[in-house]
């Protein structure tokens, strides 16, 4: 398979995806989300400034789509259990929503 660049394959108005850094990507799903919160939290103190806002925001942004990112490899996972007409159970691809 290809490695593809960031962005490389943004449609119309999408702006290049960064690249998550090694930090965050070596994060689990609850470690990144404790950690966008607590940026949420110092964010809507109001008590940090204008430079450190931006570049909280972005670590902000970059730890959402790697917890987007996790979610969506665990529900790729998940099966679930349907039964079919003759009774017998089997599973299907989960499919959210």
């Amino acid at each position: 398979m290809a490695k593809t660049e960031p962005g490389e394959n943004a449609g119309p108005g999408e702006q290049a995806a960064e690249a998550i850094p090694a930090d965050i990507a070596a994060m689990s799903f609850e470690a990144a989300l404790k950690a966008l919160d607590e940026i949420v939290a110092r964010l809507e103190s109001g008590r940090v400034d204008l430079e450190e806002s931006i570049a909280l925001y972005g670590r902000g942004a970059l730890l959402k789509r790697h917890c987007e990112t996790k979610l969506k490899a665990a529900e790729e996972k998940i099966e679930k259990i349907v039964i079919g007409g003759d009774g017998q159970a089997s599973t299907q691809p989960f499919k959210a929503g």
